[in-house]
């Protein structure tokens, strides 16, 4: 974050590759007839929330599922937990 409330959009050497492994993840849920998506929020991010969002549903889940996160590594980080917690062991 910098001192006027914005955050910064330098790149994050811990998020290198990850949005590879986001579109391979993403492609391989659609394979198996899971609608998914990852997206940013700017009112979230100007405010210093959590502004990543990855939402899916249908297929093998239940019930849809979300997760958030401060960056694109923190959100897909916790999608992965939370869509091995539903019984999908995503491979990546």
């Amino acid at each position: 974050m910098t001192g006027t409330g914005e955050q910064s959009s330098e790149l994050d050497p811990a998020d290198s590759g990850v949005e590879d492994a986001a579109l391979l993840i993403l492609e391989w849920l659609g394979e198996r007839g899971v609608g998914a998506m990852i997206r940013v929020d700017a009112e979230r991010w100007r405010e210093g929330r959590p502004a990543w969002t990855f939402a899916a549903s249908g297929g093998p889940l239940t019930s849809g599922l979300r997760a958030d996160g401060a960056s694109v590594a923190e959100c897909m980080d916790r999608a992965l937990l939370r869509l091995r917690e539903a019984g999908l062991a995503v491979p990546f």
